[in-house]
């Protein structure tokens, strides 16, 4: 079996290092997308509106992104298995205080609940880009295609599985159980990292913190607040266009302070690197393309086609097994003809599951629906991950954490305004139409056109931008 070193000389397994890290990760990042299918549940439970319910969501996801820029600090500063068995830790009690929380305790509950939401949001986030740049940095140069290509399974499945992991659970089981069984998995994984799987491998840079710089990166959590608002009724736009404003002006400054500062707490100069800001890009239109097709075809299947949420999570399940098997077979791909050539592939397949989707739309056909989703979370594969190694390899060993902490943040802010766009374009399109007359089913298949015919112009951007990619094979073997 092969061996390396840790930081401290002593010798460890790579493979059960790698297998303990993505499965921590894994179970972690279910939980980004796994709520969806319990929130008639919750609010029942509760008492509280579907408003309120989807801050479940939207909270985590606004969390995760405000801690995902703290991570390449953490990464040179803190012991690798200290930071690793500390988020697990986290994550673990957020969910036994869900678990906890009495339903009794009606609105007060939920915000309890919010908090331990939180708790796990800010573990995801600040685990996210680390195990990604832990990775590269054990991998060789020439081999990091396939490693990410595994690590690909973690992105783009987990986001998949999320549905369709909480469908089940939720028919047989109450909505604890959910995070039961994430704490039973995230405990068996800690117990793992403590006896030795999991070591300390990263080389340490060690640097203060800038908290003018971390309270400043909050703005991201207001324009993503006000972003998600857009297709809510009844939003008070004065005082929201105020956050609005105030968060781009501390974001600008945010920017502004990481390009003056000596050692920034989330170095911006990686974006003065032509592949690597095609790469941003390119993972980012394609995580777009994944996060919509997971969240907008269920809506279809259950809004148009009719059939139970149960039937509609478990018709995700080709799409994701499809992503999860080619995941690492692109990656290798990726190593042996490049990573141009992997990703206009990918492109194409997404444009084309994109457009037959398009045509097929009133055909009201449930099996054709699911094998483009199948087509677009294929693509993906080719995608995403080769996107984030091409980047890392445009730039040196030492800025990778920053590097991976700035593709993901990205991806993970562009991704969540896809869909608030996506959602704002298929309630506004099909309600208009509805107020001039057209039938209900009539009107929501005017929404859904418009959705598609939008994701198929964002995605021939991308094929666009992989085709302005420089040559990325000679940039491996240096």
């Amino acid at each position: 079996m092969e061996r390396n070193v840790d930081q401290n000389g002593r010798s460890y397994s790579r493979f059960w290092f790698i297998f303990t890290l993505l499965v921590g990760t894994f179970t972690m990042s279910i939980s980004q997308s796994s709520l969806s299918t319990a929130y008639p549940t919750l609010m029942n439970a509760f008492g509280i509106s579907a408003n309120t319910v989807q801050w479940l969501t939207t909270g985590f996801m606004l969390v995760m992104c405000v801690s995902m820029p703290i991570s390449p600090w953490m990464l040179n500063n803190l012991n690798f298995k200290t930071m690793f068995i500390g988020a697990l830790a986290l994550f673990d009690i957020g969910s036994l205080m869900i678990v906890l929380t009495p339903a009794s305790w009606g609105t007060n509950g939920f915000w309890f609940m919010m908090v331990g939401r939180a708790m796990e949001a800010f573990a995801v986030g600040v685990l996210f880009p680390s195990y990604q740049s832990v990775l590269l940095e054990i991998t060789p140069k020439a081999n990091r295609g396939t490693t990410m290509g595994i690590a690909g399974l973690v992105m783009g499945s987990a986001l998949a599985c999320g549905p369709i992991v909480s469908g089940i659970v939720l028919k047989f089981f109450d909505w604890k159980s959910l995070f039961g069984l994430f704490m039973i998995i995230i405990t068996l994984i800690i117990v793992l990292a403590g006896t030795g799987l999991i070591r300390d491998v990263m080389p340490r840079h060690e640097t203060s913190l800038d908290w003018l710089s971390v309270f400043l990166s909050i703005g991201l959590i207001g324009v993503m607040y006000v972003v998600n608002l857009a297709a809510k009724h009844n939003v008070n736009w004065g005082l929201n266009g105020v956050i609005l404003v105030i968060s781009i002006l501390a974001l600008a400054w945010f920017c502004y302070r990481q390009l003056h500062l000596d050692e920034p707490l989330l170095e911006l100069r990686v974006l003065k690197t032509f592949n690597y800001d095609l790469a941003v890009l390119l993972t980012s239109i394609s995580y777009i393309a994944l996060i919509v097709t997971t969240i907008i075809f269920p809506l279809y299947y259950q809004g148009v086609l009719k059939v139970s949420p149960f039937v509609s999570g478990m018709s995700l399940v080709p799409g994701a097994v499809f992503l999860s098997i080619l995941n690492p077979l692109t990656g290798k791909l990726a190593d042996k003809i490049g990573f141009k050539p992997t990703m206009l592939v990918g492109m194409v397949m997404i444009i084309c599951g994109w457009v037959v989707g398009l045509l097929m739309l009133n055909r009201l056909n449930l099996l054709a629906m699911i094998l483009c989703a199948m087509v677009i979370e294929s693509g993906n594969a080719f995608v995403m991950m080769p996107a984030v190694t091409l980047g890392a390899n445009a730039l040196p060993n030492k800025l990778v954490p920053h590097g991976t902490a700035v593709i993901t943040t990205v991806r993970q802010v562009l991704g969540s305004a896809g869909v608030a766009v996506a959602t704002i374009v298929l309630t506004v399109a099909s309600s208009h139409a509805q107020s001039t007359g057209s039938q209900p089913l009539t009107a929501s298949l005017h929404g859904y056109h418009l959705v598609f015919i939008m994701m198929v112009v964002i995605e021939i951007i991308g094929l666009i931008l992989a085709l302005m990619l420089k040559n990325t094979k000679k940039a491996v073997a240096d």
